[in-house]
């Protein structure tokens, strides 16, 4: 395999392509865009472009480029748009979603300081800095000073979809997320005006779970 990492990227998502997991050549520049290797540890750069989930450290991982991808399709986002992102983790998913709303803004929620002190810095080094902005606290909260969002997601499972992310997403967004205990589905909400939401249900999922 190459050793460039433009390189094995693109061959990454002409893999995704031929599995279905990136549809749309919006999704497919983003994640072509994003460089996997710096946001995980020095020691994991070499695996960073294999279609796999990886350790960041503090007992929580990086999602694997295809449910990223999979995600990034179900929301289906504008480039205008304002985003609610619930876990930073690492940064990458926050960089590949900056990607797709080049005229909007990602919010992220992270629980963990260090993790987000880490994600802030990188993402900053990386030119995400304007397009993301980074804050320390519960994710279940949200990000109200914000809102309203036009769309919502979660890397990190929940039991349901917590109250106060559905309230900060306008009528017409959808949220994404894991949700379930030992058994994930990825789940999408569909916010109709009357701020009632349509469930759709898009496969089983294994995250790790939300903290705080």
């Amino acid at each position: 395999m190459s050793d460039d990492p433009a390189e094995r990227r693109r061959i990454l998502v002409e893999r995704l392509r031929e599995r279905g997991h990136v549809e749309s050549d919006r999704v497919a520049a983003a994640v072509r865009s994003v460089p996997r290797h710096e946001f995980v540890p020095e020691g994991l750069r070499d695996r960073a472009y294999r279609d796999r989930p990886l350790s960041i450290g503090n007992d929580q991982t990086v999602s694997a480029p295809h449910m990223v991808a999979v995600m990034s399709e179900l929301l289906d986002l504008d480039p205008e748009e304002r985003v609610l992102e619930i876990g930073t983790g690492c940064g990458y998913h926050a960089a590949v979603t900056a990607e797709l709303v080049p005229a909007g803004h990602v919010f992220s929620v992270e629980y963990d300081a260090d993790l987000a002190a880490d994600a802030r810095d990188r993402l900053d080094r990386l030119g995400y800095g304007d397009s993301v902005s980074v804050r320390v606290g519960d994710g279940r909260e949200g990000w109200a000073d914000h809102a309203p969002f036009d769309g919502a997601y979660f890397t990190c499972a929940v039991p349901d979809v917590p109250g106060e992310v559905r309230e900060q997403v306008a009528p017409g967004g959808r949220i994404v997320a894991p949700v379930g205990d030992v058994r994930q589905e990825l789940v999408a909400l569909d916010k109709r005006e009357d701020e009632t939401f349509e469930r759709s249900e898009h496969g089983g999922v294994r995250f790790v779970r939300i903290r705080g």
